[in-house]
């Protein structure tokens, strides 16, 4: 396959069926380097194509416990007391710089999807 620019969805196609043939080739050979600018110029293209919003921060959270088993103790450490851990988790305060570091340091978390807006519940006054 001649590569170029990828600009519409029959490209698209031809170059993943592509990428699909050569995706077993050995390292370090012509094969390859077509396999690596050929995945380049896909993802160029399903970057505008097919853009990918990031996830909501607390959504993204609760996925990251499920996934690894914490609970919201485990999140004490990083956001702060029980109750704090609540507040985010039900959306009721949103999460701060410091607690966004923490995260990222403490549990590997990418700070791109902790720093997105995302929207708190009103709280109301009894």
């Amino acid at each position: 396959m001649y590569l170029k620019p990828i600009r519409t969805e029959v490209e698209h196609a031809k170059a993943l069926a592509e990428i699909e043939r050569l995706w077993d080739a050995p390292e370090e050979s012509v094969e390859a380097d077509h396999l690596e600018v050929l995945t380049m110029l896909v993802e160029a293209y399903e970057k505008v194509h097919f853009p990918i919003e990031a996830p909501d921060p607390i959504a993204y959270l609760e996925y990251i416990m499920d996934v690894r088993e914490l609970t919201r103790k485990d999140l004490e450490p990083y956001i702060g007391p029980r109750g704090r851990v609540a507040d985010i988790m039900n959306r009721t305060r949103p999460l701060s710089v410091a607690m966004i570091r923490r995260l990222c340091s403490g549990l590997g978390l990418p700070a791109d999807v902790l720093i997105q807006p995302y929207a708190l519940r009103e709280v109301v006054a009894a």
